[in-house]
């Protein structure tokens, strides 16, 4: 059997393409830069660009407010646990918990704890939202109210774990402050001043700051929760698998070609027969989300040692890139490229090559990608684009913008994206309508205006720089691959942020909160990192 796979067609032919690879001018530039990189002047600066330690100023005003409270909280809980209270509960819990403790899932909840509870709920943030406003909704198994506010309790559910962690002194003795949270509360406190500042009506602009910011929280909240290596598996373990589940559910979709509406297509491309959405309701944003999740797959093949882990990996990962074709998501395309780019540069840049193959192939192979692609170079697509599509779109964003105050934009929630769609305060004529603006930086731009829009621009450009920094503090070795796991989580929000220049992404909530959890992982592997707990 090892002889008859060895002569194989398809194993002649990898080994045919790996050898014209490694002769060829790619592989050739590569290896020349790795030569050269040891004794380079970029090597010299990218090791001292990480090496900056993750809280530059020890005695800043933002570390001391954080000691302060963190020692206000501590006193508190002193206070609460000698109180009578406290103790005649404790006795209740003990016996409570022993009988909850007993059984798999008891088990399963002990060896989780609290916080892997807490972070399993957020990886999972996707089905269960699915699941509770089709219950409450749909089905009326719950009240109503529940499907738009249990995230909210989740929210509130890990800010209260924490504090009380805190309080009974259990939280880590290091600080969890980040240069991140710095950009984060300006860019939050320069949103709240545009609320302020430009809001006709305060309740559709409160509506439109929230959307804004409070998916942020999670970045804040995660820092804290992943105290550990365990933690961080829960956490990764968990997201894998809800990524694999929502993309084996698109593969479904495909082959049983489930209906869509009309308008998910052009009249020209008769040849796409679906475009799968799975539990999302929305190709566009199914493609987002299995570009920000393939490379955490992927990864998984490169940070094993097992030769079936690595073999798994590699099948799922092809399983989840094959469904991000199939969401015909021409901005979900643009982010997987990134993403793979990203990854390839930093662990493996063969991958490059790899996906040219592999692009030609789905090209060859699936006339209606060809067919989606080069509709966009046709007359068809300009008239479309102009009439109803992207480009009358932003055109018609930039002039509302201009026509009210450009500095301060035209309002919060009022033009744009989801809060502005479901409160029309503007009646809609012939020359205007409401619409998403599938471009999530240009609906910053509408709505708070080019002071909001660069603050916004400045949060992730200091997320990214410090997100770097973590990787290159991470290990890459035979023992140690930590590195493997933070590129891959930044390479997916790498493609997530380009996928963000043709859909309004982060306009839905879990894809804002996945992303900056992730972020939020990443430093925590190269700043804060514990090992795993025996």
């Amino acid at each position: 059997m090892k002889a008859v796979f060895q002569n194989s067609l398809l194993v002649r032919a990898a080994m045919r393409l790996r050898k014209w690879y490694h002769e060829g001018v790619i592989a050739g530039f590569f290896s020349r830069i790795a030569r050269a990189y040891p004794d380079s002047l970029f090597r010299q600066l990218w090791e001292r660009f990480c090496a900056a330690p993750i809280c530059t100023a020890a005695n800043s005003r933002y570390a001391r407010l954080i000691a302060a409270l963190r020692r206000f909280v501590e006193r508190v809980g002193d206070a609460a646990a000698s109180s009578l209270i406290y103790r005649v509960c404790l006795a209740v819990w003990k016996p409570v918990a022993g009988f909850l403790g007993g059984g798999l899932i008891g088990k399963a909840c002990r060896f989780a704890g609290v916080r892997g509870l807490l972070l399993i709920c957020l990886a999972l943030y996707l089905p269960l939202d699915v699941a509770i406003r089709w219950m409450s909704t749909t089905k009326g198994y719950l009240p109503g109210f529940i499907g738009s506010v249990w995230d909210e309790g989740m929210l509130l559910a890990a800010v209260v774990y924490l504090l009380w962690h805190t309080a009974m002194r259990r939280a880590p003795l290091q600080s969890r402050a980040t240069p991140v949270d710095a950009y984060l509360a300006l860019f939050i406190g320069v949103g709240f001043f545009l609320m302020c500042a430009v809001s006709p009506d305060m309740g559709i602009a409160i509506d439109g700051y929230r959307a804004v910011v409070q998916y942020l929280l999670w970045f804040f909240l995660v820092t804290r929760l992943i105290e550990d290596d365990r933690d961080f598996a829960i956490f990764y373990g968990a997201l894998v698998a809800m990524a694999l589940g929502v993309a084996a559910h698109g593969i479904y979709q495909y082959i049983v070609a489930a209906p869509i509406p009309a308008s998910w297509i052009a009249s020209t491309e008769v040849s796409v027969r679906t475009r799968v959405y799975s539990i999302t309701g929305s190709p566009n944003i199914m493609g987002s989300l299995l570009v920000l999740f393939a490379p955490l797959v992927a990864g998984i093949a490169y940070y094993s040692q097992k030769m079936w882990v690595k073999v798994l990996a590699i099948c799922a990962t092809g399983m989840m890139c094959l469904c991000c074709i199939f969401t015909f998501s021409k901005g979900a395309w643009g982010g997987l490229v990134v993403a793979v780019v990203v990854f390839a540069i930093f662990l493996d840049r063969r991958l490059i090559a790899l996906m040219g193959v592999a692009g030609t192939a789905a090209l060859l192979a699936i006339p209606s990608i060809a067919t989606r692609i080069t509709y966009l170079f046709t007359s068809d697509y300009v008239e479309t684009s102009q009439r109803a599509g992207r480009m009358v779109r932003w055109d018609t964003g930039l002039e509302l913008l201009h026509n009210s105050n450009p500095l301060l934009g035209f309002g919060l929630g009022r033009f744009g994206g989801a809060v502005a769609m479901q409160n029309q305060v503007i009646e809609e004529t012939e020359t205007f309508e409401y619409f998403y603006m599938d471009n999530y930086y240009l609906k910053t731009l509408v709505e708070m205006g080019y002071i909001g829009l660069i603050f916004f621009i400045l949060l992730l450009i200091g997320m990214a720089l410090w997100c770097l920094r973590s990787i290159g503090r991470t290990g890459y070795s035979k023992t140690d691959r930590t590195r493997v796991l933070a590129v891959s989580m930044f390479a997916g929000m790498c493609g997530v942020l380009m996928h963000s220049y043709f859909e309004n992404i982060f306009e839905v909530p879990y894809m804002m909160a996945y992303f900056w959890s992730m972020a939020a992982a990443i430093l925590y592997l190269g700043y804060f990192r514990k090992k795993r707990r025996t």
